[in-house]
């Protein structure tokens, strides 16, 4: 979703070739993302069809674990781990395309919604509990889990020195411990829920997927160690193409029999089961693994028509605004819906999301567009800036 070059180079060094899969699967996944949220309408119908809600709400599972891995892949590519690594430097270039707009977008959220569900605006303090955790609209975490991921970034360097593929499998253990525990320990959740609503304490628990890193640091390590080592990397995509390909569906297929054995067989709603079998349960993190692996295969050695390069790389381009905005496309077509009292049935919620993808994306290419006239839109809501020359 970041603008940003995704292969900008943290201190001076002879730049690599520019790897478009990089870009395309940060658009992919920004159309995942959107899946998920326009399903989450959609489930609202108590008619809505398991299958679809499958689409929408299983499938996209990858969509913001992945955004770990290719962030961390770009940090790390043109990174050479033996120069000086200047902290001051980096954390300047990654506030500027990340905490800015950050804010921008959360402060507009909230007067936005103060204006359009009278809701007022926070006090100065409950403020800023929801900038530290990313609640002024429900895509904003993402961005505040990458702010804490930038703020450890010499941390990621001496790991990255010394990881080695005992210490990866060894890290994807403790992830899947540690994620289940987060998710599933019921004496945790319990102690978590009893807390009075007084406490500091619960927020700081409730909201702990918003800002504890450790939930995907295997998938950003996982990302980081890729780039270290890209060669190596390529000769695994051209050596194993075939058994990447049969772990992305093999994975794919366990989610989505979990999902269905909830509902079917346990007798879970919809919504309970969306909420079990996600991106942090086992199936799913095997899940993200996989799809991480796939799409930088195919999209590095072109396993499907070029004619689709242009529409990736738009969708890449403008993902990280499309991803900022898109909860205006939602909120407002979900306005009319209810202004004409439609149902979201089935081929309403396919319309629905097709239409919040295309109001998305258009308005990141307006406002990109406008941006090059008036650079300090681009600059706060993007974070992109003008290179001088």
């Amino acid at each position: 979703m970041q603008e940003q070059p995704a292969n900008e180079p943290l201190h001076p060094t002879p730049r690599k070739p520019r790897l478009a899969a990089i870009e395309y699967i940060r658009g992919i996944s920004m159309t995942g993302v959107i899946g998920i949220h326009v399903g989450s309408q959609y489930i609202m119908n108590p008619a809505s069809n398991i299958h679809l809600i499958a689409l929408f709400e299983i499938v996209t599972r990858f969509s913001v674990p992945i955004f770990f891995f290719i962030s961390a892949f770009g940090l790390f590519y043109n990174l050479d781990l033996h120069k000086p690594f200047s902290y001051r430097a980096f954390l300047s270039r990654r506030f500027k395309t990340v905490l800015i707009p950050y804010l921008v977008w959360s402060i507009f959220y909230l007067i936005h919604d103060a204006i359009l569900y009278g809701s007022g605006l926070p006090s100065p303090f409950r403020l800023a509990g929801v900038l530290f955790f990313g609640v002024a609209k429900y895509q904003l975490y993402f961005l505040v889990l990458l702010t804490w991921f930038y703020l450890a970034m010499p941390l990621w360097i001496r790991i990255i020195r010394h990881t080695n593929k005992a210490f990866l499998l060894a890290l994807l253990l403790f992830q899947l411990a540690f994620d289940y525990w987060s998710s599933f320990s019921v004496p945790f959740n319990t102690f978590v829920y009893a807390l009075p609503d007084t406490s500091l304490l619960k927020p700081l628990l409730m909201y702990r997927l918003n800002y504890w890193i450790l939930h995907y640091v295997f998938i950003f390590l996982l990302g980081g160690h890729l780039a270290v080592h890209i060669d190596a990397f390529h000769a695994l995509m051209q050596r194993a193409r075939g058994r990447i390909t049969l772990f992305f569906w093999g994975s794919l297929a366990c989610l989505l029999a979990f999902y269905y054995h909830l509902i079917l067989a346990q007798g879970y709603t919809p919504i309970e089961a969306i909420n079990t079998a996600h991106q942090l349960c086992p199936a799913g993190i095997f899940y993200t693994i996989a799809a991480s692996l796939f799409f930088f295969t195919i999209f590095t050695y072109q396993r499907y028509p070029k004619c689709l390069n242009p529409i990736l790389h738009q969708l890449g381009r403008h993902s990280y605004f499309a991803y900022l905005a898109h909860p205006l496309a939602i909120t407002y077509l979900a306005l009319l819906m209810a202004h004409t009292h439609s149902t979201m049935t089935a081929p309403l919620a396919i319309l629905f999301y097709v239409a919040t993808l295309l109001l998305a994306v258009g308005t990141a290419a307006i406002f990109r567009q406008v941006g090059t006239v008036f650079p300090w839109l681009n600059k706060l809501t993007i974070g992109t800036y003008s290179t001088k020359r």
